[in-house]
């Protein structure tokens, strides 16, 4: 098998962004296109906060999957603006951009994702949730008024949870990705490193498990990370991991520690078992809860946080 970088014969690679606005199924895609998890998901939109590369080596094939933020028109805070500038960059130099709508809908926030798109880059309209469409009729009006909005390359009906949908997807896509040399190795799936995974799954947990009574300006910060190796032949290397979630009140740090602390200890259960999967490692976690008053509107502070 050729390195990465290294030329090979019939070799593609190329950069697919997956755009969308919030909560549309984005991440569950990337993480089905990749066949693991490596991005968060959960029915709170605005979930996904960074640029997260997923890669998927098939054949002769390397997709590198860009997981967007969903773009923000709701709220002019200096932590969506991030999000935003996120997104606007993500579609600026790419091979091929996924377009994700829910079949049969397009919103005011659906347009406005649709107005950042150049006209250059081949883009696929992915009408996601098409199982929930019950008169399949219904769709080739829709699909005349999308095609009048932009000039779509190709129509891709599918659901991000059918295996076949995504199998079938990876073949439309691989025409449009240049003959070139791989830029990772076959085995990689992502370019993130286990400390942003560690942050996300928590992040995960807390939108799970306090649903919408939780704004979604709750973040988390990894105060301290460390990998222990094996002690003995046979035992899995430890990571220790200590975060703070991060909240805008008192009133909400109330709520993610929960009665006698059973809701932090849950969030905190529910990560560690995830992670030690997924990172292939025993795993001690620690969580603290802490209240920084109007985070989301510091510019200083929300870099501080980690995003761009």
């Amino acid at each position: 098998m050729a390195q990465p970088g290294a030329q090979a014969d019939g070799q593609r690679c190329g950069l697919v962004a997956i755009v969308g606005k919030p909560n549309v199924g984005k991440s569950t895609l990337l993480n089905a296109l990749v066949g693991q998890k490596i991005s968060i998901t959960s029915r709170k939109a605005q979930t996904t906060r960074h640029r997260i590369t997923g890669m998927h080596t098939r054949g002769t094939t390397q997709f590198v999957f860009v997981d967007t933020p969903g773009f923000q028109t709701l709220h002019a805070n200096a932590l969506n603006k991030s999000l935003n500038k996120t997104v606007q960059g993500a579609v600026a130099d790419v091979d091929l951009i996924l377009f994700v709508v829910e079949a049969g809908s397009f919103t005011p926030a659906d347009a406005r994702v649709l107005s950042l798109l150049g006209k250059d880059i081949p883009t696929l309209l992915i009408a996601n949730k098409f199982d929930n469409i019950h008169r399949r009729g219904d769709i080739a009006p829709w699909l005349q008024t999308m095609q009048e909005k932009h000039n779509f390359s190709e129509f891709v009906p599918m659901s991000a949870t059918n295996a076949k949908d995504v199998e079938r997807l990876l073949g439309i896509c691989e025409k449009y990705l240049p003959e070139q040399a791989w830029w990772y190795a076959e085995d990689e799936l992502t370019d993130r490193s286990e400390k942003f995974l560690a942050s996300e799954l928590v992040r995960e947990k807390l939108f799970r498990l306090t649903g919408d009574e939780l704004p979604y300006t709750s973040t988390v910060v990894i105060d301290s990370f460390a990998e222990e190796p094996p002690q003995k032949k046979g035992q899995k290397r430890l990571l220790r991991i200590a975060a703070t979630i991060v909240v805008e009140r008192d009133t909400h740090k109330a709520m993610v520690i929960g009665d006698k602390g059973e809701r932090i200890k849950r969030i905190g259960m529910e990560t560690r078992v995830e992670l030690e999967k997924l990172a292939n490692a025993k795993v001690f976690l620690e969580l603290w809860v802490k209240v920084r008053s109007g985070w989301a509107d510091d510019a200083a502070r929300v870099r501080s946080f980690g995003y761009e």
